[in-house]
């Protein structure tokens, strides 16, 4: 086909400006510049846990204005409520649609199917600073088998120690030696006692997802609690079990059998949705993952004085350096604004404050220790006297750079020392860092946990009979394939083993 000589010009003209504005630079890469095309800053869509705050968007808007002319970016601050996040998230995932950072709570599988953006470049770069400001064994632990990191690390407490509480009027009451208590069988004499002398209490409160008392004699998840497989973390030679055909397993799931026909335990325990402490309720003891001072938040939770006594000793596992990953999604168009996000996030006190407290005068004040106290609904107009924002303070970054608590139950002011003096105590797991690689088996992963959904909430809750469920619940294991996950988790486990000598 000839060309019509009339349209050369034209043709030749319009090459001619495209030509000039790539070799200018003028067309924006993602990722390229902070600023858009209009010199508004870029915004990012962010989702995170937690419940909606009345004032979240009150706090979304003091971000922006702070933020933006820090580094040019803006975000959309986005809570999902604790029952409903993790299925978002997947569905999120799946149907591509648009965000651009968020909480990871089951960060491993995800990274595997490719959701997350491998960061390791941008630590050298955008992100040096927030690198070199995490502690390196969270790095070590959010490190997946191929040798990438896809996630941002929580830097808190590296070791998370199961620990149990209790109100201390009563520990006091009684002259109650909290230390004694140190195994589930140690238990029965005292909630005996708080049963018959103190009616209002609830000897012992369990929830559906219950409790890991596998911790108790050394073990850890090798995946998560919906998938039994478990190892000791100490062993460094130690062989992938199935935890509920061990003779421990046996004695806990019997001795929590007679406790909750003792009536020790609450009734509803298989149905209770897990949370943390209900303000005020009456719960003689109760237990919980925590660092250093975990009393102080807890007793701000419960709404009086607690003390605990921690029972598993201080190992890092693979679990607990992955408590609270912040990832970025494979699929943003702006990846060198979500890392100067998370830079800013997780080395600017002001940002970070800001997120975990709220704006300063609204939410809380400081007191002439620098310690923030919080400002209840009912102290500003009147209502309800909860919180009109609260941030989840594991899920948003760098923990050394925030405010300590004043007002009822203060933190001390050295928290963050302390929790340095902690973190340079603690052992590592000898798997610390291992992720098996199950994406092939994803057929008897998701039948294991169905029937996980099936047994566990009853049988680690002492709803059910022992001798009766247990023999089911295992023989239904085997039937969704729990030992061709057991003997896979175990060869590649060999073979990191091999490389990691």
């Amino acid at each position: 086909m000839v060309m019509n000589d009339r349209r050369k010009p034209l043709l030749m003209t319009l090459s001619l400006i495209l030509l000039l504005i790539s070799s200018t630079g003028c067309f924006r890469q993602s990722g390229q510049n902070s600023d858009s095309d209009d010199g508004a800053p870029v915004n990012l869509i962010y989702y995170t846990i937690g419940e909606p705050d009345k004032d979240l968007q009150l706090v979304n808007d003091k971000i922006n204005e702070i933020m933006a002319p820090k580094i040019g970016v803006t975000v959309t601050y986005i809570k999902v409520g604790w029952q409903e996040y993790e299925d978002r998230l997947h569905t999120l995932i799946s149907a591509g649609s648009p965000f651009d950072i968020a909480f990871v709570p089951d960060y491993a599988p995800t990274a595997m199917r490719g959701a997350w953006l491998r960061l390791d470049d941008y630590l050298q770069g955008l992100g040096k600073e927030m690198y070199d400001e995490v502690d390196p064994i969270f790095w070590q632990g959010v490190r997946m088998n191929d040798g990438g990191i896809y996630g941002i690390p929580t830097n808190k407490e590296l070791a998370v120690r199961d620990q149990w509480m209790y109100p201390a009027s009563i520990v006091d009451k009684y002259h109650i030696d909290i230390s004694k208590y140190d195994t589930l069988q140690s238990l029965e004499p005292v909630l005996r006692m708080i049963q018959q002398k103190e009616p209002d209490y609830v000897p012992m409160e369990l929830d559906r997802d219950s409790h890991n008392f596998f911790a108790l004699d050394g073990y850890e998840y090798i995946m998560n609690n919906k998938i039994p497989l478990m190892i000791k973390s100490l062993d460094p030679n130690a062989k992938v079990v199935n935890i509920f055909e061990t003779k421990e397993a046996r004695r806990i799931l019997d001795t929590l059998r007679r406790y909750y026909k003792e009536g020790f335990i609450n009734k509803d325990a298989a149905l209770r949705e897990p949370g943390g402490l209900k303000r005020g309720a009456k719960v003689f003891w109760k237990s919980s993952g925590g660092g250093p001072l975990s009393e102080t938040t807890w007793s701000k939770d419960r709404g009086y004085k607690v003390v605990a006594n921690p029972v598993t000793p201080s190992v890092v596992t693979t679990e607990s350096v992955r408590g609270g990953i912040m990832g970025v999604n494979a699929n943003t168009k702006h990846p060198a604004e979500s890392i100067k996000f998370l830079n800013l996030l997780n080395t600017d006190p002001e940002i970070r404050n800001l997120f975990n407290y709220g704006i300063e005068g609204v939410h809380y004040t400081l007191d002439a220790k620098g310690q923030v106290v919080p400002i209840s609904s009912k102290d500003k107009d009147g209502a309800d006297g909860s919180s009109r924002y609260a941030g989840v303070q594991y899920t948003q970054g760098n923990w050394f750079i925030l405010n300590t608590m004043g007002g009822d139950y203060p933190d001390p002011l050295d928290k963050w020392e302390q929790f340095r003096q902690y973190n340079a105590g603690v052992v590592k797991s000898a798997v610390l860092g291992f992720t098996p690689d199950l994406s092939k088996m994803t057929a008897q992963t998701d039948n294991i946990e169905m029937v996980w959904q099936k047994y566990y909430p009853s049988l680690m809750t002492g709803s059910v009979d022992v001798e009766a469920i247990l023999p089911k619940f295992n023989h239904e294991l085997k039937q969704a394939g729990i030992e061709d996950v057991r003997k896979e988790v175990q060869r590649q486990l060999d073979a990191w083993r091999a490389v990691s000598r």
